[in-house]
């Protein structure tokens, strides 16, 4: 898909992942799980996107 949403979802993820790393330091389970679901939500993006992309490279193989 688009390069916005490629950046989006790599933020996300990086925003999750800092949850984590926050939760972590102040013992706080509750925010440490939440930035893990922000991670895994922004890879199930992720990968959606890559399978749009593939879509489209078999769409556009057959067009030549």
């Amino acid at each position: 898909m688009g390069l916005e949403d490629k950046i989006g979802n790599k933020a996300d993820e990086l925003k999750g992942r800092a949850k984590e790393a926050t939760g972590a330091a102040t013992d706080d389970d509750e925010l440490k799980h939440e930035g893990q679901a922000d991670q895994t939500e922004s890879h199930v993006k992720q990968a959606g996107e890559k399978v749009k992309d593939a879509a489209g490279e078999v769409k556009d193989a057959f067009k030549s």
